[in-house]
């Protein structure tokens, strides 16, 4: 009896999409298979990614995952890291909202105000009189998706977009509410208004979690750094990785796939029975012009949005306050009456009581919105002088930092339009023995990318048993 060949797949992209991708392909199937991973970086682990600073190990991309969704706390279970996993403290968040600092309103979809009295401190009286007219509309004008933005002035008033919806959705998305899609970005509260769109507020109330159980932790990280899971997923993968390889061309190659990746010794190929591609849109973009041009196209059709991440290492005997970060909508002022370069602070030490030292307490400074590169291109110097003066004009701050680090995340976040979802289906479908996978499909956070690449896996597997039934496989 003739053994079946073992099964080569190439997994090009080694952020948490692509490792997601390459550990639920050893384990779907088996110690035989030969999996290899491409990454264009010196390292793995995309946006997860930690420095030392201060004594601490520091996350400098993203920096904790939304623990009500299963996947990322499912995972650390099956990787064993689950004696790491840590919530935040107690502490509450603020924003920042009419040239006042507020405590974050409780009951909010995405800034969307379920409880219309519970955000009327952060609105001036005509604010609070436009809002109040949601109920005297009639039903919302809703076809399946809207802007954000759009949806929530026209029901709401332009003071609950730009003070309480815009800066929910910079933090995640570093986008503006007028560019950014219902349907992508607030899912919950589209399928609210799919079921009843009679009024925004009522929508957004439907959306809130609901039950008799209080909720547990809305986020979690890991003790030693989220940066730690894409090194766990790549042990658990057992896969051969390539580090500093550039995939510049993508052929179909007999019955599987040829890859051509640029590297230090020059350019090499590759053949694989089926690849995974877990790369930022305009990757994904070039590489399938040729064999998937309608996916192709997709791609284009994504913009993305660069942002930068300024860590200070304060003395440790510093006053950091009481709120855990502040958030600022994108036509707030500084007291000055200049524009804030920052358009958030998470104070580390504050929010996660592991990331108190012994020698300095830590803070974060996020920069950059969609179609602010100006800002961006200011050098680091220039980056941390700009983040110390938002801070003391905002927190009060003035120490002299123990230690500065810049991490720039160029064209680092997708950006989710209206009809998003669209895009993302012509983009996963694909020829068979291809798939893929990361934050241009389905959610920019580790639980999303975590899925995506459980189903890019999912979708190889499938297609390489089917080839083995017709015996197609390539020897």
């Amino acid at each position: 009896m003739t053994t079946a060949p073992a099964p080569r797949v190439v997994v090009v992209g080694g952020g948490v999409a692509g490792l997601a991708a390459a550990h639920r392909l050893r384990t779907t199937l088996g110690d035989a298979a030969e999996i290899v991973v491409l990454e264009s970086a010196r390292v793995l682990g995309g946006k997860l990614a930690a420095v030392e600073l201060g004594g601490l190990r520091v996350d400098v991309g993203a920096e904790a995952f939304l623990a009500r969704r299963p996947e990322a706390s499912d995972r650390l279970v099956e990787l064993g890291l689950s004696d790491d996993l840590v919530h935040p403290s107690g502490a509450s968040s603020g924003i920042r909202a009419g040239g006042a600092t507020h405590a974050m309103p409780p009951r909010t979809v995405m800034g969307v105000p379920a409880d219309p009295p519970a955000v009327g401190t952060l609105l001036s009286d005509a604010g609070r009189a436009a809002l109040d007219t949601d109920a005297r509309l009639g039903p919302v004008a809703w076809d399946g998706d809207d802007s954000v933005g759009g949806l929530v002035r026209a029901r709401l008033g332009d003071e609950v977009a730009d003070r309480l919806v815009d800066p929910l959705l910079g933090g995640v998305y570093s986008g503006r509410a007028d560019g950014l899609g219902v349907r992508a970005t607030v899912p919950a509260l589209a399928a609210a208004l799919d079921r009843d769109p009679s009024s925004l507020v009522a929508a957004a109330r439907a959306a809130l979690p609901g039950g008799t159980t209080p909720p547990g932790p809305v986020f979690g990280t890991l003790r030693t750094s989220l940066a730690d899971l894409p090194a766990a997923l790549a042990v658990a993968a057992r896969a051969e990785v390539r580090l500093a390889r550039t995939v510049t061309a993508l052929e179909h190659h007999g019955t599987g796939w040829r890859v051509v990746a640029a590297g230090p010794a020059g350019t090499g190929t590759t053949d694989a029975d089926a690849v995974v591609l877990a790369v930022p849109a305009p990757a994904l973009r070039r590489l399938l012009v040729d064999v998937a041009p309608d996916a192709s196209a997709a791609a284009a059709g994504i913009e993305l949005a660069s942002s930068a991440v300024v860590a200070l290492a304060l003395p440790p005997d510093t006053d950091l306050g009481t709120r855990s970060g502040v958030l600022i909508g994108s036509g707030e002022r500084r007291p000055d009456g200049t524009p804030w370069t920052i358009k958030a602070v998470t104070v580390s030490s504050v929010k996660w009581p592991h990331l108190v030292g012994e020698e300095a307490v830590v803070l974060r400074a996020s920069i950059g919105r969609y179609g602010e590169n100006d800002v961006l291109q200011r050098d680091d110097d220039e980056l941390v002088a700009a983040a110390r003066s938002d801070l003391a004009a905002l927190l009060g701050l003035t120490a002299e930092p123990v230690e500065t680090v810049v991490a720039r995340w160029g064209g680092g976040l997708p950006q989710y339009g209206v009809g998003h979802g669209a895009r993302a289906a012509r983009l996963e479908a694909l020829p068979p023995g291809l798939a893929v996978a990361g934050a241009a499909l389905h959610g920019v956070g580790v639980p999303a990318c975590l899925a995506t690449g459980d189903a890019a896996a999912a979708r190889i597997a499938a297609h390489l048993a089917a080839s083995r039934t017709r015996g197609t496989l390539a020897p």
